[in-house]
C-alpha cells in the first residue's frame, strides 16, 4: 500500500533500525495514516468540501480566528518554558522523569487556563 509515494510497510521497517533520522519516519508514517483516516471520515460523512467550507465560515469569523492566532505563540511559549524547567529538574531516576513529567503538565494546563483569562480580559478591553 502506498501513500503519497511511500510505502508503509517500509516505513514500519525503517523504524526498528536504530538511527535517529528515522524518528522522522515515524512522524510521517503516522502522518500519512492520520491523512488516509481524515480522508475516510470526509468520504463517509456525506458533506461536500464546498458545503464544509461555507458552514465554517458562517460558524467561526475571521476575527475568532485571528484571536486564536495570536494567542497559540503565548500559550506555546509558556508550555516550553515550562517543559524545559522542569525538564532540567529531572535527576536520573525513572521516577524523577515521571514526576517532573507529571509537574510540568500540570503547571502547564494551569497556566494556559491563566492566560487564557488574561487574553479574555484584554480582547473584552479592546472590544475583540
Amino acid at each position: 500500500m502506498r501513500l503519497f509515494g511511500f510505502s508503509i510497510f517500509d516505513q514500519f521497517q525503517r523504524l526498528h533500525q536504530s538511527e535517529p533520522a528515522h524518528v522522522a519516519d515515524a512522524r510521517v508514517l503516522l502522518l500519512q495514516l492520520v491523512e488516509a483516516l481524515a480522508q475516510v471520515g470526509a468520504d463517509f460523512s456525506g458533506i461536500a468540501p464546498e458545503v464544509f467550507l461555507s458552514r465554517l465560515r458562517e460558524a467561526i469569523s475571521v476575527e475568532t480566528f485571528e484571536v486564536g492566532m495570536i494567542k497559540a505563540p503565548f500559550m506555546a511559549l509558556v508550555i516550553g518554558l515550562v517543559a524545559c524547567v522542569e525538564g532540567l529538574q529531572v535527576e536520573g531516576s525513572a521516577e524523577s522523569l515521571g514526576e517532573k513529567t507529571t509537574n510540568s503538565v500540570v503547571k502547564s494546563i494551569f497556566l494556559v487556563i491563566v492566560l487564557d483569562g488574561v487574553f479574555a480580559m484584554f480582547f473584552a478591553s479592546i472590544g475583540m
